[in-house]
């Protein structure tokens, strides 16, 4: 009797678990932790994408609660026909200077929900997402575009899970290495100097996203987006008020005259 009671304990403790590993959800609502990378963890809303929480087209856009090292980093919404994310949303609670030498990587489950609940590294032509080779060698000068920037993490691990590629688009080198860079650095010395919760912590909700193009594509798989956009809404404890701001532009090459 004993025995029985261990593997009913056994089974009931499973089923209690395996749900909280899981990557690729309904909604973000699923995971608590991963809610939380929501302001009250409301989501954006995305008319014909996402609204109200609930995605419109479950076959082609995939929640993802990115999950590395043991613990939930941030959460993406993933566009399995463009194989690029809608968006990217984090908490940014702080940073560290560096950028770690890591692979870039893959999210298994958007292939196989038995997969195992984390990011690995896989360079194979997969169905519902690009792979490192789509980038390689391409003639178009395009870098792989981090929506969760490396340099918003706080920590080592945070810096190496938003090496994923369903946290990446197609971005114009030029662009992505000039003015969207300065205007990453330049948001993230705004939220240190003036996002602070009760506690006294920096704290601020931001999303990060891009908008497809109609036809434009790398390696006849990619979509390679029209426009770049990121919002941010925090607490500002210098002003007592709660702030937000958002940043959009065009994806292309920077120029002397126009960013």
């Amino acid at each position: 009797m004993m025995g029985v009671l261990n593997h009913l304990s056994t089974l009931l403790l499973l089923s209690l678990l395996l749900p909280a590993l899981s990557h690729v959800v309904e909604k973000f609502s699923d995971v608590k932790d991963c809610e939380k990378f929501f302001l009250e963890g409301t989501t954006p809303n995305l008319p014909g994408i996402l609204v109200g929480g609930t995605v419109q087209d479950q076959n082609r856009y995939k929640p993802i609660c990115q999950f590395y090292k043991d613990r939930y980093r941030f959460a993406t919404l993933h566009d399995t026909t463009n194989r690029i994310p809608v968006f990217s949303a984090y908490t940014f609670t702080g940073k560290v200077v560096g950028r770690p030498s890591q692979s870039w990587m893959i999210e298994p489950q958007l292939e196989d929900l038995k997969k195992q609940p984390d990011m690995k590294v896989d360079n194979k032509a997969v169905t519902h997402q690009a792979v490192d080779t789509d980038y390689e060698n391409n003639n178009k000068h395009l870098d792989r575009g981090h929506l969760f920037p490396c340099s918003h993490a706080l920590d080592d691990a945070a810096k190496r899970s938003t090496f994923t590629l369903t946290n990446a688009v197609p971005q114009n080198e030029k662009f992505n290495r000039g003015s969207w860079k300065t205007m990453e650095c330049r948001v993230r010395k705004y939220l240190v100097e003036n996002c602070k919760d009760n506690n006294n912590k920096i704290k601020a909700y931001v999303v990060t996203g891009a908008v497809p193009s109609s036809s434009n594509t790398l390696n006849n798989r990619v979509n390679i987006p029209d426009l770049m956009w990121t919002a941010y809404c925090c607490y500002n404890n210098n002003l007592k008020q709660w702030v937000a701001q958002a940043h959009w532009s065009k994806n292309v090459q920077d120029t002397n005259k126009k960013h």
